[in-house]
Order: structure tokens, then sequence, then C-alpha cells
């Protein structure tokens, strides 16, 4: 692990402080498994994002195969 200062308002070290308690885990475990959530969330968001915007890029273009088509004939080539 590396070692990282970080500000805390008073507010929330109160709050971590008796989030802690009441979890009986160190403020620092708490910290990390909310960065550690907040990272996930962060990557599947992302990932979502692009997605989406990658969905339809395709639609109305006229300069593709027919891939049903392409598809079936290899398909048959197969067998």
């Amino acid at each position: 692990m590396v070692r990282t200062q970080i500000y805390l308002t008073e507010e929330q070290r109160e709050e971590l402080a008796v989030i802690a308690k009441s979890s009986g885990k160190k403020p620092s475990e708490i910290i990390r498994e909310e960065i550690e959530r907040f990272i996930g969330e962060s990557g599947s968001r992302h990932r979502e994002s692009v997605l989406r915007e990658a969905a339809g890029i395709w639609k109305n273009r006229d300069d593709l195969p027919d891939f049903r088509s392409v598809r079936a004939e290899w398909d048959r080539e197969q067998l």
C-alpha cells in the first residue's frame, strides 16, 4: 500500500469516526473500501457510456455489405 494524505472537513472527520466506531472498522479501511467502490462504479458507468455512444453508429449506412447473407455464407462453408 501507498500512504496518502487527504484533508477532511471537521464534519467529515466526525462522521467518519462515527461510522468507523459503529462498524468496528478503522477510518482508513472505510475510506479504502469506498474508494474501491467508487472506482468500480465509475468504470462501469464509463463502459456503459461508451457502448451507448457506439450503439447505432452503422445505422442508415448503405456502403456496408448485407451481413445476414455474409453470415449465412460463412455458416454454409463450415458445414
